[in-house]
């Protein structure tokens, strides 16, 4: 393995909308300040937002669980150091490694199967998806599974302490710590989580109507905590307040998804760590799992539990 640049070898509430969600992220403690200040799950600070291009942020977050106990961070470390997220022009190394991710084809060959969604058949080196994967593997194969050994698993990427420290100090960087949710936002999310498992119901408020729509359910977690919303998505999008786009999510945020501003579609509640709760869909259940804020119908959020603001 060589590194290029460290030059070492609108209705009633919500639309019926299944929107794709990636991959669920799983939850363990990393190494060094990882297992200090993050998690597996951590969602994208405000720098990895600006910095990692939303196809490759997408594809490290889908691609992380494939080695249990590794952050996507990790691997957008990576991805940073060997060639700034497959920016540099040629992706090839003095020492041979080629892609995006700096693989020699003898060692790609050893992580390349099975090919994974989306990726190319026979997989290559070249191709994102196929190197992400890859080098998820890599790094499993050699301790990071777990957070077993993530030093010795990122010094087999790159035989290089130095590489380590600065893809781990990246790392750091890329994963945001979210607070803990205080007041009327711990007590909504408390109770999105006492739902999960109640069926979708078109228009439902609750167990009275045998269970909620998206924006039933948002409506009554904020109703537990003392504060009014309004019962109809695109409603509670317009009544607010409303965060700065890329702005830090906390837990408690509402997360609002459409075709424009205008066409509010569907609605989740953040709960941290890049995961939300909603009610999805006719035929599902209320569900926690990734927020999908990388989603192109993510229209933005509002956090209903600020100072000041009661019950009406």
């Amino acid at each position: 393995m060589s590194s290029l640049f460290t030059k070492t070898a609108g209705g009633i509430g919500c639309a019926v909308l299944a929107l794709p969600l990636l991959a669920a992220l799983t939850i363990a403690a990393l190494l060094g300040g990882l297992s200090s200040g993050g998690s597996v799950a951590a969602s994208p600070s405000r720098h990895a937002l600006a910095d990692i291009p939303a196809y490759m942020l997408a594809l490290y977050q889908r691609a992380a669980p494939e080695c249990p106990g590794l952050s996507w961070a990790v691997l957008a470390a990576i991805g940073k150091v060997e060639t700034d997220h497959a920016r540099h022009p040629t992706m090839v190394s003095t020492a041979g490694a080629i892609g995006p991710m700096q693989f020699l084809p003898s060692t790609f060959r050893s992580y390349a199967y099975p090919v994974p969604p989306g990726g190319k058949k026979p997989p290559t080196p070249w191709d994102p998806v196929d190197a992400v994967y890859a080098a998820a593997r890599l790094l499993c194969a050699n301790g990071a599974k777990n957070g077993k050994n993530l030093r010795r698993a990122l010094w087999h990427f790159n035989h290089s302490d130095a590489y380590v420290n600065q893809v781990l100090k990246i790392a750091n960087g890329y994963a945001a710590t979210t607070p803990a949710p205080t007041g009327a936002a711990a007590t909504a999310v408390a109770f999105a989580r006492t739902q999960l498992g109640t069926p979708y119901v078109w228009g439902g408020d609750g167990p009275a109507d045998g269970g909620f729509d998206c924006s039933g359910l948002t409506q009554a977690a904020y109703r537990a905590a003392g504060i009014s919303i309004p019962r109809i998505a695109q409603a509670q999008y317009d009544h607010g307040p409303r965060l700065p786009q890329r702005a830090q999510l906390a837990q408690g945020d509402l997360l609002f998804f459409g075709t424009s501003p205008g066409t509010i579609m569907h609605v989740s509640l953040y709960t941290g760590g890049g995961q939300a709760i909603d009610a999805p869909h006719p035929g599902a259940v209320v569900r926690e799992g990734p927020a999908n804020t990388n989603a192109p119908s993510f229209q933005g959020a509002t956090r209903p539990a600020v100072p000041g603001r009661a019950a009406r």
